[in-house]
């Protein structure tokens, strides 16, 4: 019954997102960037790192649709490639942030009130630092990596999620079913995991939608600084580094860098929107 009711809930949110137009194209958009990065090493017409000097700097033609860069390399392969580094660090540093923000929100809120204040401690000395300078500091000790940065992004996360998930916990721990539930005899981590987490997953999901345009630019910042990913491998942010430098001979580099990011975050920043609206509507009937 439980699981009837979880895929009709599933169900109706895609209808009202799928009902919603900015949705809708937030859905198209947020779908071709995955399967973007899914498929690219199946789809791009040249390999990305392969170096072609005879033809460096070529504009756009039908063997190379966005030019090549100083080394001869093909510009669209290597943005279409960007993608799959971009989701490699976006979704698994914001999922793994939700699950752990969630367990430890969910702590925090149900919890004794001198774990509540020891864990909001804990959660605004992370927050205090900024992330970038955060990041910039990690990367400098341990070396840039894609394992880095996902740590980085994930750490300086899950404050957020935390307190997002503690302040849905508060609200729910006095709820009718809840005290029903502890009248029961029933444990608080089963509380937690039945009772509570269901009703908290949705808004997280909602923070996590938004968040991943984020993650992908601030990967793509430190690619641009040359603290993300090593090189040659091809990321959105190393394409606006080539680009900045070889700007005079060619523009091509800056758009292959500079526009996936912004058509997803547009995208993902249009699903996210639809996806709260439909999760709570009465956020939108408040507008």
């Amino acid at each position: 019954m439980t699981v009837l009711k979880s895929q009709s809930r599933s169900s109706q949110i895609l209808r009202a997102v799928l009902r919603d137009r900015l949705g809708m194209v937030g859905l198209v958009i947020v779908t071709l960037v995955v399967a973007c990065a899914l498929f690219a090493p199946w789809i791009v017409p040249h390999d990305p790192n392969a170096m072609n000097i005879q033809d460096r700097l070529q504009g756009p033609s039908l063997q190379y649709l966005l030019g090549t860069d100083q080394l001869g390399r093909d510009i669209f392969s290597r943005m279409l490639m960007g993608a799959q580094i971009a989701l490699k660090v976006a979704l698994p540093a914001v999922f793994g942030a939700m699950v752990i923000g969630m367990l430890l929100g969910m702590i925090a809120g149900f919890g004794p009130e001198w774990l509540d204040s020891l864990l909001m401690l804990v959660f605004d000395t992370i927050r205090s630092f900024p992330t970038v300078m955060f990041a910039l500091a990690v990367v400098a000790l341990v070396g840039p990596s894609l394992n880095t940065v996902i740590l980085v992004v994930m750490l300086t996360s899950i404050p957020t999620y935390a307190r997002v998930a503690r302040t849905q916990t508060m609200s729910l721990r006095s709820a009718d079913f809840v005290m029903a539930a502890r009248a029961a005899g029933t444990s608080s981590p089963r509380i937690l995991a039945i009772h509570l987490a269901p009703n908290t997953v949705g808004v997280l999901a909602v923070l996590m939608a938004m968040d991943i345009p984020t993650v992908v630019a601030l990967e793509a910042g430190l690619s641009f600084l040359g603290l993300g990913v090593k090189p040659p491998t091809p990321s959105w942010g190393a394409l606006l580094k080539d680009g900045y430098a070889l700007i005079r001979q060619t523009p091509w580099l800056i758009v292959a860098g500079g526009l996936p990011i912004i058509v997803t975050t547009l995208g993902f920043t249009f699903f996210g929107e639809a996806l709260r609206d439909a999760v709570d509507p009465k956020v939108k009937k408040g507008r």
